[in-house]
């Protein structure tokens, strides 16, 4: 259902409640929340790690008939071969694919991320904002091992109108503690699978992020790249409600 025909279904209705939410049956195993932006504030994305290549192509065929925007997240290389023919937006990095942006001019967000391991992670969260309408400003290979790498990119955010920030660490998860002690901005943590033996495959990162010293940080899931931009889209979308 396009969000049209849902208006005009409201419309028609004249005021009374809904009892159910309308979803778009594409196969037995397929139900696709089209209107969860108007109803969440946010979209559905299509996690693709545990679909088949026929299941995202179906998906995605039904978007482009509709013109409707769309995301995929954790895609593999057949998947990305198989929607790269569709013409859709592939970062293969990301390991995303998105179709037309849900909006525009909504914001804007600064990435940073500690190491070039962790860049994919970087690129999810780049490719979700951009897709819900932020404007992205990248620092990446910045960490705490190097910190005078630092300096350059927060010099430059402080000439930036910039709402929120993410930053992607994986090994001991320093970086975003580093920068919420000197910005007066939200931090929104990522920590990654990144790191050796102890790294524990990102938990050690997680446990060390949920401990940072400095205030205005909040985290993430490991390598969760999309809930990270989708949290500083909602900020900025909050923002720019304000009167």
């Amino acid at each position: 259902m396009k969000e049209e025909e849902f208006q005009e279904l409201l419309k028609k209705l004249d005021g009374k409640k809904i009892s159910r939410i309308f979803l778009s049956k594409l196969s037995e195993n397929i139900n696709i929340d089209h209107l969860r932006h108007l109803r969440a504030g946010k979209p559905e994305a299509v996690l693709a790690e545990f679909k088949t290549k026929e299941e995202v192509v179906e998906i995605a065929k039904n978007a482009i008939e509709e013109n409707r925007p769309i995301l995929f997240t954790r895609l593999n290389e057949e998947q990305m071969v198989e929607l790269d023919k569709l013409s859709l937006n592939i970062n293969r990095k990301a390991r995303t694919a998105r179709y037309l942006k849900l909006h525009e001019n909504t914001g804007k967000v600064a990435i940073f991320s500690a190491g070039s391991s962790d860049a994919c992670v970087a690129e999810e969260a780049k490719e979700t904002a951009e897709f819900l309408g932020l404007q992205v400003l990248k620092f990446y290979d910045v960490g705490v091992a190097g910190i005078h790498r630092l300096i350059e990119p927060l010099e430059i955010l402080s000439e930036e109108d910039v709402d929120s920030i993410i930053v992607v660490a994986g090994m001991e998860g320093a970086l975003p503690s580093v920068i919420a002690g000197v910005v007066d901005l939200p931090v929104i943590a990522v920590p990654t699978s990144v790191g050796y033996g102890t790294n524990l495959g990102g938990i050690t990162t997680l446990f060390s992020m949920l401990q940072s010293c400095s205030s205005g940080v909040t985290v993430v899931n490991i390598d969760n790249g999309f809930g990270a931009a989708v949290f500083a889209y909602l900020i900025s979308r909050r923002i720019r409600k304000k009167p």
